[in-house]
């Protein structure tokens, strides 16, 4: 029986370490991490100081949906840390 011929393998750039190098972030993105997190969170504290008042801050019309507004704030601001590289 005939022998098949042999695949050839196509030669891959490989790191020298094995691994992806993965870049760091932008110069940005660290204090628009941080900002959003400290924002998120003098939003919610805010609501809370402002809330016996006659003027709830910061928005006034919607009440208790600025708790929602703050952690969704912050929330991207965590899930920015996801990505964060050195």
């Amino acid at each position: 029986m005939p022998e098949s011929k042999s695949r050839r393998r196509t030669a891959r750039p490989t790191n020298p370490d094995g691994s992806k190098a993965a870049k760091p972030n932008a110069v940005w993105y660290k204090p628009v991490m941080f900002g959003l997190m400290i924002i998120g969170l003098l939003w919610i504290i805010t609501f809370y100081i402002t809330s016996n008042t006659t003027t709830q801050l910061p928005i006034p019309g919607i009440g208790a949906w600025n708790i929602v507004i703050g952690f969704g704030i912050a929330i991207v601001g965590f899930l920015m840390t996801t990505r964060w590289r050195s």
